[in-house]
Protein backbone atom coordinates (compact mmCIF):
# COMPACT_ATOMS: atom_id res chain seq x y z
CA UNK A 1 0.00 0.00 0.00
CA UNK A 2 1.53 3.38 -0.98
CA UNK A 3 1.07 6.92 1.12
CA UNK A 4 0.17 10.07 -0.04
CA UNK A 5 0.11 13.56 1.05
CA UNK A 6 -2.65 15.12 -0.12
CA UNK A 7 -2.53 18.44 1.52
CA UNK A 8 0.13 20.64 3.10
CA UNK A 9 -0.21 24.20 4.74
CA UNK A 10 2.08 26.71 6.50
CA UNK A 11 1.77 29.62 8.41
CA UNK A 12 4.57 31.70 10.15
CA UNK A 13 8.38 31.56 9.40
CA UNK A 14 9.21 35.45 10.65
CA UNK A 15 11.92 35.45 13.54
CA UNK A 16 8.59 36.28 15.62
CA UNK A 17 5.13 36.21 15.51
CA UNK A 18 3.70 38.25 18.31
CA UNK A 19 0.03 38.05 16.61
CA UNK A 20 -0.72 34.65 17.36
CA UNK A 21 0.22 32.25 20.30
CA UNK A 22 1.54 28.95 18.75
CA UNK A 23 -2.08 27.09 18.86
CA UNK A 24 -3.27 29.89 16.81
CA UNK A 25 -0.62 29.39 14.42
CA UNK A 26 -1.08 25.66 14.05
CA UNK A 27 -4.44 26.11 13.41
CA UNK A 28 -3.78 28.83 10.71
CA UNK A 29 -1.45 26.10 9.01
CA UNK A 30 -4.26 23.24 9.62
CA UNK A 31 -7.01 25.00 8.18
CA UNK A 32 -4.72 25.63 4.66
CA UNK A 33 -3.66 22.21 4.87
CA UNK A 34 -7.65 20.49 5.29
CA UNK A 35 -8.77 23.21 2.64
CA UNK A 36 -5.83 21.89 -0.26
CA UNK A 37 -7.13 18.54 0.62
CA UNK A 38 -10.75 19.52 0.53
CA UNK A 39 -11.18 17.24 3.79
CA UNK A 40 -12.88 17.95 7.32
CA UNK A 41 -10.84 17.08 9.93
CA UNK A 42 -13.78 15.97 12.23
CA UNK A 43 -15.28 13.86 9.81
CA UNK A 44 -12.60 12.96 7.06
CA UNK A 45 -9.33 12.74 9.42
CA UNK A 46 -8.64 9.37 11.45
CA UNK A 47 -5.73 9.99 13.51
CA UNK A 48 -3.76 13.19 14.65
CA UNK A 49 0.43 13.82 15.35
CA UNK A 50 1.38 16.32 16.79
CA UNK A 51 5.54 16.78 16.62
CA UNK A 52 6.85 18.49 19.47
CA UNK A 53 9.28 18.85 22.50
CA UNK A 54 7.94 19.66 26.02
CA UNK A 55 11.37 21.89 26.29
CA UNK A 56 11.05 23.90 23.44
CA UNK A 57 7.40 24.53 24.54
CA UNK A 58 7.87 25.16 28.23
CA UNK A 59 5.22 23.20 28.91
CA UNK A 60 5.33 20.00 30.94
CA UNK A 61 3.44 17.24 28.64
CA UNK A 62 2.88 20.08 26.19
CA UNK A 63 0.92 17.77 23.20
CA UNK A 64 -2.26 17.86 25.68
CA UNK A 65 -2.40 21.74 23.99
CA UNK A 66 -2.12 19.59 20.51
CA UNK A 67 -5.64 18.14 20.06
CA UNK A 68 -8.08 21.32 19.73
CA UNK A 69 -6.12 23.23 16.48
CA UNK A 70 -5.73 20.52 14.24
CA UNK A 71 -9.18 19.10 14.91
CA UNK A 72 -8.38 16.24 17.30
CA UNK A 73 -10.58 17.29 19.80
CA UNK A 74 -11.98 13.90 21.24
CA UNK A 75 -10.52 11.99 18.36
CA UNK A 76 -7.13 9.62 18.07
CA UNK A 77 -4.01 12.11 19.02
CA UNK A 78 -0.31 10.99 19.08
CA UNK A 79 2.74 12.72 20.31
CA UNK A 80 6.11 12.33 18.62
CA UNK A 81 8.91 13.78 20.42
CA UNK A 82 10.99 14.77 17.49
CA UNK A 83 11.14 16.24 14.01
CA UNK A 84 8.27 16.60 11.82
CA UNK A 85 9.49 14.02 9.61
CA UNK A 86 9.18 11.49 12.32
CA UNK A 87 5.97 12.31 12.23
CA UNK A 88 4.71 11.53 9.11
CA UNK A 89 6.76 7.86 9.64
CA UNK A 90 4.50 7.80 12.66
CA UNK A 91 1.64 8.66 10.03
CA UNK A 92 2.74 6.28 7.42
CA UNK A 93 2.76 3.54 10.05
CA UNK A 94 -0.59 4.52 11.11
CA UNK A 95 -1.83 3.72 7.55
CA UNK A 96 0.05 0.99 6.35
CA UNK A 97 -1.32 -0.61 9.46
CA UNK A 98 -4.76 0.02 8.92
CA UNK A 99 -5.38 2.10 11.74
CA UNK A 100 -5.94 4.92 9.77
CA UNK A 101 -6.59 5.91 6.25
CA UNK A 102 -6.25 9.61 6.45
CA UNK A 103 -3.89 10.86 9.24
CA UNK A 104 -2.75 14.78 10.28
CA UNK A 105 0.74 15.44 11.25
CA UNK A 106 1.68 18.71 12.29
CA UNK A 107 5.08 20.46 13.67
CA UNK A 108 5.97 24.19 14.65
CA UNK A 109 7.84 26.34 16.12
CA UNK A 110 7.70 29.54 18.52
CA UNK A 111 11.32 29.90 19.09
CA UNK A 112 10.79 33.82 19.55
CA UNK A 113 9.02 33.10 23.09
CA UNK A 114 12.52 31.42 24.00
CA UNK A 115 14.31 33.86 25.95
CA UNK A 116 17.27 30.96 26.45
CA UNK A 117 17.21 28.81 23.80
CA UNK A 118 21.33 28.01 23.98
CA UNK A 119 20.50 26.58 27.50
CA UNK A 120 18.06 24.34 26.93
CA UNK A 121 20.17 23.23 23.77
CA UNK A 122 23.22 22.76 26.66
CA UNK A 123 20.96 21.39 29.06
CA UNK A 124 20.71 18.16 26.51
CA UNK A 125 23.82 17.76 25.87
CA UNK A 126 25.78 14.87 27.90
CA UNK A 127 26.06 15.70 31.17
CA UNK A 128 29.44 13.62 32.49
CA UNK A 129 31.56 14.46 28.89
CA UNK A 130 30.12 17.48 27.41
CA UNK A 131 28.12 19.72 29.63
CA UNK A 132 31.32 20.20 32.30
CA UNK A 133 33.39 21.38 29.30
CA UNK A 134 31.05 24.93 30.02
CA UNK A 135 31.94 25.98 26.36
CA UNK A 136 31.19 29.05 25.30
CA UNK A 137 28.21 28.62 23.04
CA UNK A 138 26.03 25.09 22.37
CA UNK A 139 27.88 25.81 18.07
CA UNK A 140 31.18 24.28 19.22
CA UNK A 141 29.58 20.70 18.46
CA UNK A 142 28.90 21.61 15.11
CA UNK A 143 32.30 23.54 14.86
CA UNK A 144 33.99 20.14 15.91
CA UNK A 145 32.37 18.50 12.77
CA UNK A 146 32.76 20.76 10.71
CA UNK A 147 36.69 21.10 11.20
CA UNK A 148 36.87 16.93 11.14
CA UNK A 149 34.62 17.45 7.10
CA UNK A 150 37.31 19.84 6.58
CA UNK A 151 40.04 17.60 6.97
CA UNK A 152 38.57 14.34 5.10
CA UNK A 153 37.08 16.21 2.41
CA UNK A 154 39.47 19.18 1.68
CA UNK A 155 36.75 21.28 2.37
CA UNK A 156 37.87 25.39 2.74
CA UNK A 157 36.36 28.70 4.57
CA UNK A 158 35.82 29.76 0.95
CA UNK A 159 33.56 26.78 0.03
CA UNK A 160 31.41 27.19 3.20
CA UNK A 161 31.20 31.12 2.74
CA UNK A 162 30.01 29.75 -1.32
CA UNK A 163 27.48 27.68 0.53
CA UNK A 164 25.47 30.35 2.66
CA UNK A 165 25.77 32.80 -0.52
CA UNK A 166 24.12 30.50 -2.71
CA UNK A 167 21.71 29.64 -0.42
CA UNK A 168 21.05 33.25 1.08
CA UNK A 169 20.01 33.99 -2.85
CA UNK A 170 18.19 30.87 -3.61
CA UNK A 171 15.77 32.37 -1.14
CA UNK A 172 14.57 35.39 -2.61
CA UNK A 173 10.95 34.42 -4.39
CA UNK A 174 10.41 32.09 -1.76
CA UNK A 175 7.73 33.84 0.79
CA UNK A 176 8.88 31.85 3.69
CA UNK A 177 12.59 33.34 3.22
CA UNK A 178 13.20 35.47 6.17
CA UNK A 179 17.04 35.69 6.17
CA UNK A 180 17.28 35.50 2.17
CA UNK A 181 20.01 38.05 1.44
CA UNK A 182 22.70 39.10 -1.03
CA UNK A 183 25.71 38.27 0.21
CA UNK A 184 28.64 37.73 -1.52
CA UNK A 185 31.82 35.84 -0.58
CA UNK A 186 33.97 38.34 0.49
CA UNK A 187 30.91 40.10 2.64
CA UNK A 188 30.53 36.65 4.57
CA UNK A 189 34.66 35.70 5.26
CA UNK A 190 34.55 39.31 6.99
CA UNK A 191 32.27 38.18 9.96
CA UNK A 192 33.80 37.28 12.85
CA UNK A 193 33.78 33.23 14.03
CA UNK A 194 30.97 31.82 16.75
CA UNK A 195 33.01 28.42 16.76
CA UNK A 196 36.26 27.69 14.46
CA UNK A 197 35.80 27.78 11.93
CA UNK A 198 31.59 29.07 11.59
CA UNK A 199 31.55 32.67 11.05
CA UNK A 200 27.54 33.67 11.95
CA UNK A 201 26.20 33.57 8.35
CA UNK A 202 27.50 30.21 8.98
CA UNK A 203 24.31 29.21 11.02
CA UNK A 204 20.89 29.27 10.34
CA UNK A 205 18.47 31.82 12.92
CA UNK A 206 15.94 30.30 14.58
CA UNK A 207 12.25 31.13 13.39
CA UNK A 208 8.35 31.01 14.30
CA UNK A 209 6.52 28.91 11.98
CA UNK A 210 4.05 25.88 11.78
CA UNK A 211 3.30 22.95 8.95
CA UNK A 212 0.75 20.79 8.53
CA UNK A 213 0.95 17.65 6.63
CA UNK A 214 -2.43 15.26 5.74
CA UNK A 215 -1.21 12.15 4.72
CA UNK A 216 -3.85 9.55 2.47
CA UNK A 217 -4.07 5.69 1.93
CA UNK A 218 -3.23 5.04 -1.76
CA UNK A 219 -7.18 4.83 -2.50
CA UNK A 220 -8.72 7.80 -0.59
CA UNK A 221 -5.28 9.92 -2.39
CA UNK A 222 -6.56 8.84 -5.68
CA UNK A 223 -10.09 9.72 -5.07
CA UNK A 224 -9.46 12.96 -3.66
CA UNK A 225 -6.48 14.30 -6.77
CA UNK A 226 -5.52 12.90 -10.03
CA UNK A 227 -1.43 13.76 -9.19
CA UNK A 228 -0.29 12.44 -6.07
CA UNK A 229 2.61 12.71 -4.20
CA UNK A 230 3.70 9.48 -2.97
CA UNK A 231 5.72 9.10 0.20
CA UNK A 232 7.96 6.88 2.44
CA UNK A 233 10.11 8.32 5.58
CA UNK A 234 12.87 6.37 7.82
CA UNK A 235 14.44 7.57 10.69
CA UNK A 236 17.75 6.65 12.61
CA UNK A 237 19.76 7.60 15.71
CA UNK A 238 23.63 7.09 16.16
CA UNK A 239 24.87 7.06 20.11
CA UNK A 240 24.73 10.43 20.71
CA UNK A 241 28.53 10.85 21.95
CA UNK A 242 30.99 12.47 19.56
CA UNK A 243 33.53 9.70 20.82
CA UNK A 244 31.40 7.39 19.39
CA UNK A 245 29.72 9.08 16.16
CA UNK A 246 32.11 9.31 12.96
CA UNK A 247 32.65 13.33 13.07
CA UNK A 248 31.46 14.75 10.00
CA UNK A 249 30.28 11.30 8.48
CA UNK A 250 26.36 12.17 8.90
CA UNK A 251 26.24 8.33 10.02
CA UNK A 252 22.46 9.30 11.27
CA UNK A 253 21.06 10.04 7.92
CA UNK A 254 22.85 7.27 5.80
CA UNK A 255 21.09 4.94 8.47
CA UNK A 256 17.96 6.59 7.91
CA UNK A 257 18.93 6.81 4.00
CA UNK A 258 19.76 2.60 4.37
CA UNK A 259 16.03 1.65 4.83
CA UNK A 260 14.78 4.05 1.92
CA UNK A 261 14.10 1.29 -1.47
CA UNK A 262 13.82 4.44 -3.93
CA UNK A 263 17.62 5.64 -4.80
CA UNK A 264 16.92 8.14 -7.14
CA UNK A 265 15.77 11.66 -6.93
CA UNK A 266 15.54 14.72 -9.32
CA UNK A 267 16.09 17.43 -6.45
CA UNK A 268 17.44 17.28 -3.04
CA UNK A 269 16.63 19.00 0.05
CA UNK A 270 19.10 18.35 2.87
CA UNK A 271 19.17 20.40 6.19
CA UNK A 272 21.72 23.26 6.44
CA UNK A 273 21.60 25.01 9.96
CA UNK A 274 25.44 24.93 9.64
CA UNK A 275 26.79 25.94 5.72
CA UNK A 276 28.79 22.68 5.50
CA UNK A 277 26.29 20.43 6.71
CA UNK A 278 24.60 21.04 2.67
CA UNK A 279 27.77 18.86 1.95
CA UNK A 280 27.85 16.62 4.34
CA UNK A 281 24.19 15.68 4.27
CA UNK A 282 24.20 16.26 0.56
CA UNK A 283 27.38 13.63 0.44
CA UNK A 284 24.48 10.68 1.70
CA UNK A 285 22.92 10.96 -1.32
CA UNK A 286 25.58 12.06 -3.77
CA UNK A 287 29.41 11.15 -4.32
CA UNK A 288 31.95 13.81 -3.82
CA UNK A 289 29.45 16.73 -3.06
CA UNK A 290 32.31 19.14 -2.74
CA UNK A 291 33.19 18.52 -5.84
CA UNK A 292 29.36 19.04 -7.57
CA UNK A 293 29.86 22.82 -5.32
CA UNK A 294 32.93 23.93 -6.71
CA UNK A 295 31.41 23.12 -10.53
CA UNK A 296 28.18 25.04 -9.73
CA UNK A 297 25.89 21.38 -10.24
CA UNK A 298 24.04 22.20 -7.13
CA UNK A 299 21.71 24.70 -8.80
CA UNK A 300 18.28 24.11 -10.91
CA UNK A 301 19.78 22.44 -14.02
CA UNK A 302 22.80 21.64 -12.65
CA UNK A 303 23.46 17.40 -12.21
CA UNK A 304 22.47 18.03 -7.90
CA UNK A 305 19.99 20.45 -7.96
CA UNK A 306 20.18 21.34 -3.88
CA UNK A 307 18.01 23.30 -1.31
CA UNK A 308 16.69 25.58 -4.58
CA UNK A 309 14.52 27.08 -2.43
CA UNK A 310 17.07 28.49 -0.20
CA UNK A 311 16.96 25.68 2.48
CA UNK A 312 17.38 26.69 6.39
CA UNK A 313 20.27 28.95 5.80
CA UNK A 314 16.99 31.21 4.16
CA UNK A 315 13.97 30.45 5.76
CA UNK A 316 15.52 29.63 9.27
CA UNK A 317 14.92 27.09 11.63
CA UNK A 318 11.36 26.08 12.71
CA UNK A 319 12.60 23.71 15.21
CA UNK A 320 10.83 20.57 15.40
CA UNK A 321 9.42 21.79 11.78
CA UNK A 322 12.56 21.57 10.18
CA UNK A 323 12.13 18.63 8.09
CA UNK A 324 8.77 19.34 7.13
CA UNK A 325 10.00 23.00 5.78
CA UNK A 326 12.29 21.16 3.91
CA UNK A 327 9.42 18.75 2.25
CA UNK A 328 7.32 22.28 1.86
CA UNK A 329 10.52 22.91 -0.66
CA UNK A 330 10.70 19.64 -2.61
CA UNK A 331 6.90 19.24 -2.80
CA UNK A 332 7.09 23.01 -4.93
CA UNK A 333 10.03 21.58 -6.36
CA UNK A 334 7.59 17.75 -7.70
CA UNK A 335 4.88 20.98 -8.45
CA UNK A 336 7.02 22.61 -11.16
CA UNK A 337 7.07 19.62 -13.04
CA UNK A 338 10.01 17.22 -11.65
CA UNK A 339 9.31 13.39 -10.67
CA UNK A 340 11.22 13.03 -7.40
CA UNK A 341 12.87 14.39 -4.61
CA UNK A 342 14.34 13.42 -1.04
CA UNK A 343 14.78 15.45 2.10
CA UNK A 344 17.18 15.04 4.60
CA UNK A 345 16.92 16.49 7.84
CA UNK A 346 18.57 16.71 11.29
CA UNK A 347 17.74 17.02 14.00
CA UNK A 348 20.35 19.55 15.20
CA UNK A 349 22.69 19.78 17.82
CA UNK A 350 23.23 17.65 19.92
CA UNK A 351 21.49 14.67 18.74
CA UNK A 352 22.85 12.57 15.86
CA UNK A 353 19.33 11.59 14.18
CA UNK A 354 18.50 11.97 10.84
CA UNK A 355 15.60 11.63 8.78
CA UNK A 356 14.76 10.60 5.57
CA UNK A 357 11.67 11.66 3.06
CA UNK A 358 11.25 10.15 -0.13
CA UNK A 359 8.84 11.96 -2.67
CA UNK A 360 7.74 11.52 -5.67
CA UNK A 361 5.05 11.18 -8.34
Amino acid sequence: MKVAIVGMGWYGFRPSTPEVSFREMVFEAASRAYAEANLDPRKDVDTFISSQEDFWEGISIADEFAPDQIGGYLRPTFTVTGDGVQGILHGIMHIKSGISKVTAVEAHSKASDILTIGDIVEFAMDPIFLRPAAPPNFHFLAALEAKAYQRRTGMTEEDMAEIVSIEKRNGFGNPRASYAANLNVSDILSHEKVAEPLRRPDIADFVDGAVVVVLASEDIARSLTDDPIWVEASTFTETNYPGYAELGEAGYLRGAYSQISKRKFDGYFVDDRYSFKLLEHLGVFKADPLALLREGQLGEGGSAPTNVFGGLLSEGVPLEAAGLTLALEAREYLRKGYSSAVVGSWRGVPTYTGMVLSMWR
